[in-house]
């Protein structure tokens, strides 16, 4: 038998957890997953860091505050439980674990971040988006909702162009939103590329009104 963090003579600890934190673009994700990593290291703690698509590379987990620290690039034949099983196996301490753009891991990757903690007795902390800029959930997102033991909607709010909650991301062509193409297509709100992103608002989601549109639309009246 594996001893992992949390056991306690032979006995695995009840008080392990999945928590899913999600939000919209621009609500802090990335940074609150780096705030979670420094306050468990400032208090002596080794946990690993996992990550998926960043939009600062591979292997990196990046805010926009222009923080980073390097992570476990989540490919689709990794096994995350297996990953982390092996290095308590080996000696090596882990006592929390990171899961960054956990929207964009697998439902099995999901399956097995909680084995990680109902079976090793590690905390495990994700963050991610919900639903994709079509208002659909993305399946790891749906996966961690229905096995998390907490889901966390991020206290920052984003705010549509309008001034209102951002609830939704929309995906833009040139400054119009689109609602079609594959679900997974890395960018940024802040991107200077054709293809780009913005949060809106329910209401100018399903209008499909982004910010560029709304100013032609009051240039025209």
């Amino acid at each position: 038998m594996v001893t992992g963090v949390g056991e306690s003579r032979g006995k695995i600890s009840l008080m392990a957890e999945l928590i899913y934190y999600c939000g919209t673009m621009d609500a802090g994700k990335s940074t609150l997953a780096l705030q979670t990593a420094h306050n468990h290291e400032s208090r002596g703690r080794t946990g690993i860091i996992f990550t998926s698509n960043d939009r600062a590379g591979a292997g990196i987990l990046s805010s926009r505050l222009g923080l980073q620290k390097p992570a476990v690039e989540v490919r689709i034949d990794l096994n995350l439980h297996s990953h982390v099983r092996d290095l308590v196996s080996n000696g090596v301490r882990v006592e929390f674990v990171i899961c960054d753009e956990a929207q964009f891991y697998s439902p099995e990757h999901i399956e097995q971040l909680a084995l990680i903690v109902d079976g090793l007795g590690i905390d495990v902390y994700a963050f991610g988006i919900l639903a994709d800029f079509r208002t659909k959930l993305f399946p790891g997102s749906a996966r961690l909702v229905e096995l998390a033991d907490r889901v966390n909607t991020l206290q920052v709010e984003a705010l549509c162009w309008c001034g209102a909650r951002a609830t939704h991301n929309a995906r833009t062509f040139g400054g119009t939103m689109v609602t079609e193409g594959e679900q997974v297509f890395v960018g940024d709100t802040d991107s200077d590329t054709v293809v780009g992103y913005e949060v809106l608002c329910r209401r100018h989601h399903m209008r499909e009104i982004t910010h560029s549109v709304a100013k032609e639309m009051k240039e025209i009246k």
